[in-house]
């Protein structure tokens, strides 16, 4: 049984809740201000992670990704899908985690091994077709 389907539907709504919370807190914290999500662009695959279309107050668009993975963000073109987005995700991980080993300080390099390992699990959700079935 995998975690998604142990959790009732009012836990999964509460870890959906914490993801949103912790998002806008996110993009609080880097300056941006939420004005809204759009919702049926966004994705959620409970408990793992939660990747948020945000309109910003300024009219930008933002994703940003949450869950058991580093919360990040990034401004695209505004008409990708969730999956590129993801892909993206994966790519700039693998990318920022080769400059981090570069570096002679062991959190770095121990932060690194998380990004590799979160930008694997990502590309491997991004080119799993079953869970994009039915969405462009």
């Amino acid at each position: 049984m995998t975690q998604q389907q142990a959790m009732t539907p009012e836990k999964q709504q509460e870890w959906t809740r914490e993801q949103y919370l912790k998002a806008t807190k996110y993009l609080a914290d880097k300056g941006l201000v939420t004005q809204s999500i759009a919702d049926t662009e966004s994705r959620y695959l409970v408990p793992i992670l939660a990747v948020w279309k945000i309109n910003l107050l300024d009219k930008s668009v933002v994703w940003v990704i949450s869950g058991d993975l580093p919360t990040d963000h990034v401004a695209l073109n505004g008409s990708e899908t969730a999956r590129e987005v993801i892909r993206h995700f994966s790519l700039k991980w693998q990318l920022q985690a080769e400059n981090l080993l570069n570096s002679d300080d062991k959190e770095q390099h121990k932060f690194a091994q998380l990004l590799i390992g979160r930008a694997d699990g990502l590309y491997k959700l991004h080119e799993n077709e079953e869970l994009w079935q039915g969405q462009s």
